[in-house]
């Protein structure tokens, strides 16, 4: 067998390795599971008919530690098998401008200079004692009673921790 023959074998080998990689990957990627996340106004209707406790994520595109915890914590396996099945899931920036109706009463953005303001919802679910850090996540019972607030990251096992703790009440 000369170099040629030899090479072209080599070739048509490495090129079957790839396809075959290549389809695994593609059949791996689309059995990931992707977290469901609700607005607000969704869950107002969606309690009503099933009743689930809502966690609630508070966030900015500038926090570092949100975008940590979007990225590790929120794409963990166990998180988002719980969420999904137990909880109406909820992400939301507090710098938005969108006014929100919840729980029957509508929350508005409050401007606090040129480009800066919060969300008074934000106001409302992430102040722990009078203060609002970010990220922040708060769950409340099917009620809409507060159960649990965090200003802080949270890992994905303090999180499935917590979450296990509220469905356990």
């Amino acid at each position: 067998m000369n170099y040629s023959t030899k090479l072209k074998i080599m070739l048509s080998l490495k090129n079957r390795v790839l396809l075959f990689m290549f389809c695994w990957s593609s059949l791996s990627y689309s059995q990931i599971k992707t977290l469901k996340t609700y607005t607000f106004e969704n869950v107002d209707s969606l309690i009503a008919s099933n009743p689930k406790p809502v966690l609630i994520f508070f966030h900015t595109d500038w926090c570092k530690y949100c975008n940590l915890m979007t990225q590790t914590t929120f794409k963990n396996e166990q998180i988002i098998n719980t969420l999904n099945q137990s909880f109406y899931f909820v992400s939301f920036n507090p710098e938005s401008q969108k006014t929100v109706t919840f729980a029957g009463k509508a929350f508005k953005f409050i401007p606090k200079g040129n480009k800066s303001g919060i969300h008074e919802i934000a106001i409302e679910l992430a102040t722990i004692d009078g203060k609002i850090n970010y990220p922040s996540t708060c769950i409340l019972s099917e009620k809409y009673e507060i159960v649990f607030q965090y200003n802080q990251y949270l890992s994905a096992n303090d999180l499935i921790n917590v979450m296990n703790s509220t469905l356990a009440n």
